[in-house]
């Protein structure tokens, strides 16, 4: 799985540098490093629809668009307190703090395992503790140290002991939403600010995008995108808190923590996967 992403990745970074050509199936399967039906399989495999369908996902046309959808789901969900059925994707997702006290030990006393593993992003970190999942990144290997180091310093009174088996069954939660059957508890560490804006970012459901103003206001914070910006950048537990879907106002994608080319994947993923359940409401 991690070989696939690394192609759509190749084939994603090949895209925006030939935008202006609007480049065929063939030259994107070649930057991809396969054959034009490879190319074929190898996006439906990863993303369930053809190239072509896939590509069109990653436009800032399609960008702005999914702003203006997502802002009508979110001005629905503000209006009934957020608790419609928009909010069902994080009803299984509790996210706990540590307490003020525990904040400044800077988690003593805590035992975290950890483990590296493979994921449909690409190669990932997870750590865990026996209250939930404490930290979530993004890493190739030649990035495996530092975002080990960066752990430590988030944690840095706590005890560390590498643990794939404890860490290789939440990986494979990681493409499908926290259900019934597989709730899942995360442990968070950060300034109150911060901790209203990543229950914000669970407030936003798979397939939907907001701005960064529209993040403030959604967390009570009206008036102070920057700010925002900034406690989204120190979100700890990617993908499971979905700092990935904040873009401009413009449908750039902005920036990311663990590679721009990853969050625009995992949009595209999302619309693709959200389009596909779409479609199967539709003729059910």
């Amino acid at each position: 799985m991690s070989g696939d992403f690394e192609r759509i990745a190749a084939a994603i970074r090949f895209i925006d540098e030939s935008v202006d050509q609007q480049p065929s199936l063939e030259e994107v399967a070649l930057a991809a490093g396969v054959s034009v039906s490879h190319c074929q399989r190898l996006f439906r495999r990863w993303a369930g629809v053809s190239p072509k369908r896939f590509l069109q996902f990653l436009t800032v046309r399609h960008a702005k668009q999914l702003l203006d959808e997502s802002a009508s789901v979110l001005d629905a969900s503000l209006e009934v307190g957020l608790s419609s059925p928009s909010r069902l994707h994080d009803q299984f997702i509790s996210v706990e703090a540590v307490s003020p006290g525990e904040y400044q030990r800077k988690g003593h006393g805590l035992e975290i395992r950890y483990g590296h593993h493979t994921s449909a992003f690409g190669d990932v970190l997870v750590a865990v503790t026996d209250r939930g999942i404490c930290g979530l990144a993004f890493c190739d290997d030649a990035r495996k140290d530092t975002e080990l180091a960066r752990l430590k310093k988030l944690w840095p009174g706590a005890s560390f002991a590498n643990s794939d088996a404890d860490t290789a069954p939440l990986v494979q939660q990681l493409e499908y939403p926290a259900d019934a059957a597989h709730p899942l508890s995360l442990l968070v560490t950060g300034t109150n600010f911060q901790l209203q804006i990543w229950q914000a970012l669970l407030r936003i459901p798979r397939g939907t995008v907001c701005t960064y103003g529209q993040l403030a206001t959604i967390a009570g914070q009206a008036g102070s995108a920057r700010a925002t910006g900034t406690a989204v950048g120190a979100n700890h537990i990617a993908w499971l808190i979905p700092c990935h879907r904040i873009i401009r106002s413009t449908g750039e994608t902005g920036q990311y923590r663990w590679g721009r080319t990853r969050k625009r994947a995992m949009l595209a993923w999302e619309a693709a996967h959200t389009a596909g359940r779409t479609i199967e409401a539709a003729v059910s």
